[in-house]
């Protein structure tokens, strides 16, 4: 299950990263790395973005950058 997948008010701990170079350190600088706890908060308006809670922080991902997080509940 990707993180975009994610209901509000879930929570699953990150698997992996399937995303390539500065994209990829970036969100491992965000706090996304394996085996953190991350929660689904909800979503703007329109639907995009997404928040998420991890590490006491309230982060907004695109739905599309939030498909290369792999998560398991």
């Amino acid at each position: 299950m990707t993180l975009d997948q994610l209901e509000p008010g879930q929570t699953g701990r990150i698997a992996s990263i399937t995303g390539a170079g500065s994209f990829r350190r970036r969100l491992l600088e965000l706090g996304l790395v394996e085996g953190t706890e991350i929660t689904r908060k909800g979503a703007a308006p329109l639907g995009d973005p997404l928040t998420y809670r991890v590490r006491g922080a309230v982060l907004a991902l695109r739905r599309s950058d939030a498909r290369v997080v792999e998560v398991v509940r």
